[in-house]
């Protein structure tokens, strides 16, 4: 049976989805004039807000993304000179990356046009707005980072 609550909870869910397509569609037109992609994207800036080499299972969860995806985005900004790879003491085959010179300054660009677009974009909306839907994303974020095994069976 469904209530006002899960009703909500769906559509927000589907919401979610939709928005997470259009932004990965938008991100790749944007990143496109820098030979980027959202992914490579993504991968960029979750090294560059890192502050510190990272690992690819740690790139992984931060952004929300397979290890194998994360992996292969690491695999070819490597081939592109952007990141650079360096070995981690506590795991031989896991190991830390970096933004190159070239990495660095490319992820400083693309981070600079959309830092003009996020205020932008930021017109449409209060800071009350924001932060609910940070809080809400938060939220659904936690509920959904565990294991579902056993919740379908309330049938």
């Amino acid at each position: 049976m469904q209530t006002e609550i899960s009703r909500l909870v769906s559509q927000t869910v589907v919401a979610l989805f939709q928005a997470n397509g259009k932004m990965l569609e938008w991100g790749d037109a944007f990143t496109t004039p820098y030979g980027l992609t959202s992914a490579r994207w993504q991968i960029l800036g979750a090294i560059a807000w890192a502050g510190q080499k990272q690992t690819a299972p740690q790139i992984a969860e931060q952004m929300g993304v397979s290890r194998q995806g994360a992996q292969k985005q690491l695999n070819l900004l490597a081939e592109a000179g952007m990141i650079e790879k360096f070995p981690n003491p506590s795991h031989q085959r896991s190991p830390h990356y970096c933004l190159t010179e070239k990495g660095c300054a490319l992820f400083e660009r693309v981070n600079q046009a959309w830092q003009l677009h996020a205020a932008k974009t930021g017109e449409a909306f209060s800071a009350q707005d924001l932060e609910t839907t940070l809080r809400t994303l938060d939220l659904i974020s936690q509920l959904h980072g565990v294991s579902v095994q056993g919740e379908h069976d309330e049938t």
